[in-house]
């Protein structure tokens, strides 16, 4: 099995509902995103997937939030944009772009900042 990864980093704001403390009032981070891929073969050049196309899948799945207040956009006018929702959201939103067979999301990691990550990992 093999396993890549790359990261990408974009701008947003974000308030937790029915949090009791400060990540209720409204607030930004600098999220780092991780989305790690496995592979259980590599294709004709040795590679699992070339890794500016995993940036592009990335940054597709991601541009919905860059410079955006989460809680105005979808799905999180429904769901609370937690780190831990929002590693889950980018992962299926990478997964639903890869379409060579024996590959797939292992996991997906979110920074808020550089003590603080969460990692969704779909079964």
């Amino acid at each position: 099995m093999f396993e890549i990864f790359r990261e990408l980093v974009f701008s947003a704001s974000h308030q937790l509902r029915g949090y009791k403390g400060r990540c209720e009032r409204l607030h930004g981070h600098n999220w780092r995103v991780r989305v790690h891929l496995e592979a259980k073969e590599l294709d004709d050049c040795g590679m699992a997937l070339d890794f500016h196309v995993l940036d592009s899948m990335i940054g597709v799945a991601i541009e919905p939030y860059d410079h955006r207040h989460l809680n105005d956009v979808e799905p999180f006018t429904e769901i609370n944009p937690s780190s831990e929702n929002l590693a889950k959201v980018i992962c299926e939103r990478v997964q639903a772009q890869l379409s060579a067979p024996g590959i797939r999301v292992k996991c997906c990691d979110v920074w808020e900042n550089d003590r603080s990550r969460a990692r969704y990992c779909p079964t």
